[in-house]
């Protein structure tokens, strides 16, 4: 099953030559990451696979050091700078690696006392403070691993610590389906925040941070690709010993995110994200779509006898939305069943268990309605 689309009408997809176009057979796509991207934008991608605007060349085959490159990545900076506002004392750099890299190459950028202060909500918060312990004083001021990390501690009033170069969260927790709908006080402290499940998801006041990072495949674009956003002052010489060429900053900020071959398409599929996102409305449509996504989600778990959500209701994400039976065997059936009626990657992951739906911003809200009619009718035959 699945729903039936018309499709890019190449020859070489027919299978019967008689056809004028290919229907192709969408399924509704819940994955964490990589994930689901706006139709428009993959028909236009393949509609300038094999020649990108007279080009002759797919983008995929053309020189980062082009005209035509040049042109696509610095319209893709000028869009996202527009879509968040990003002020002008903050860098936008295009960097590989994902966004696990960056667990190390914060510390080694920015630890200059040698100490940094975690607040862990999740497994990816996780992580990158066991990264930072290799490079100094690694502190964690806060966790909510007590409960499975299924909720966000309070962060009002934290023990940050005096000489800490910054303080580091994981904005939206993938896995457990948590969000910070408060940003802690980080009492004068930069803050450095991993948004990569909620990137361009809802507005952003990008001054209360020093760093915002993400990788773009849960929200943005394909595998590959980690965004960074930081303040110019946070860009100095002034590395731990032994950081790689690489892994600084201020090297991909000086050669504007090409000091070397960048990862070319999928920071094209990136910009055209962006702009359609801007064809939406911006981030404030965003925000009011993926509310009135999300609302249709948790109003039926609310409701149901047989299945419940995970997560403390003032910290439920818009993107992730955990949620199980009780029943491990019939979490199994659920998601079997879920899969041969059309609606893929509902698993949820291997840690917890459980089924998870990811409704970032490009699952039609059609998508989320059609889960929940097929939930209620999954709950009245196993009832």
């Amino acid at each position: 099953m699945g729903r039936q689309i018309p499709g890019s009408g190449w020859p070489g997809n027919l299978q019967d030559s008689d056809k004028e176009e290919e229907v192709v057979a969408r399924v509704y796509n819940f994955s964490a990451g990589p994930a689901v991207l706006p139709e428009e934008v993959l028909k236009e991608a393949a509609e300038e696979m094999l020649d990108y605007r007279g080009t002759g060349m797919s983008v995929m085959e053309m020189s980062h050091r082009s005209k035509a490159y040049e042109t696509i990545i610095k319209e893709a900076e000028a869009d996202l700078r527009e879509l968040m506002n990003i002020p002008d004392n903050y860098k936008v750099l295009f960097l590989q690696g994902g966004a696990s890299q960056q667990f190390a190459m914060i510390p080694m950028n920015l630890m200059k006392n040698r100490v940094a202060d975690y607040i862990v909500t999740g497994q990816w918060a996780k992580k990158a403070y066991q990264e930072a312990c290799l490079y100094g004083k690694a502190n964690k001021i806060a966790s909510s691993e007590d409960q499975t990390f299924s909720y966000i501690p309070d962060c009002s009033d934290l023990p940050v610590s005096e000489d800490a170069d910054y303080v580091y969260i994981c904005e939206n927790n993938t896995i457990y389906g948590t969000k910070f709908k408060t940003l802690p006080n980080t009492k004068g402290k930069t803050l450095v925040a991993d948004v990569s499940s909620c990137f361009l998801s809802e507005p952003v006041d990008v001054t209360r941070y020093g760093v915002i990072y993400g990788g773009v495949q849960k929200n943005i674009g394909p595998a590959g690709v980690v965004i960074v956003i930081i303040r110019e002052d946070l860009i100095t010489e002034d590395v731990l010993p032994g950081t790689p060429t690489m892994l600084k900053y201020k090297i991909h900020a000086d050669n504007d995110s090409l000091y070397n071959t960048p990862p070319a398409y999928g920071i094209y599929i990136c910009g055209k994200v962006f702009k359609w996102i801007r064809k939406q409305g911006g981030l404030e449509a965003m925000k009011a779509h993926n509310e009135k996504k999300a609302a249709i989600l948790y109003d039926f778990l609310d409701q149901s006898k047989l299945f419940r959500g995970t997560v403390r209701r003032e910290d439920r994400s818009l993107m992730n939305v955990p949620f199980v039976t009780g029943n491990e065997e019939l979490d199994a059936k659920f998601v079997k069943e879920a899969k041969a009626a059309g609606f893929e990657n509902l698993k949820g992951h291997r840690t917890v268990g459980g089924m998870r739906a990811s409704i970032y911003n490009a699952m039609p809200i059609e998508g989320v309605e059609k889960l929940v009619e097929f939930m209620k009718k999954f709950e009245e035959e196993n009832a």
